[in-house]
């Protein structure tokens, strides 16, 4: 891997949250579509830490990669889950919270 692309790659946060009208079949329905982009993602050598947080709505993935491919990957996502999920994407830098962790 050149220099040139581990310095284009940053961290970036993708935050979602159970919309309040969504269903638990709704869920169940994206599950296995999600965790086929996850792994595609990581088949790809991607590496993404994901876990929710104890309101058992919300989850926060993070993942190293090209605003490129960190914007690819918002919109497949997207695609799969805007009618369940509310999702927002940021660089990791633009949450000065999460550096304090």
């Amino acid at each position: 891997m050149s220099q040139t692309t581990l310095e284009q790659k940053k961290l970036w946060v993708l935050v979602s949250t159970i919309k309040e009208n969504a269903k638990e079949e709704d869920m169940q329905k994206i599950a296995p579509a999600v965790i086929d982009l996850i792994d595609d993602w990581q088949s790809k050598g991607g590496i993404m830490w994901s876990g929710s947080f104890d309101d058992n709505k919300t989850g926060m993935a993070v993942f190293a990669a090209t605003e490129q491919d960190a914007k690819s990957l918002y919109e497949k996502y997207g695609k799969l889950c805007s009618g369940t999920l509310m999702y927002y994407l940021y660089q990791w830098d633009a949450m000065p919270i999460l550096s304090l962790l």
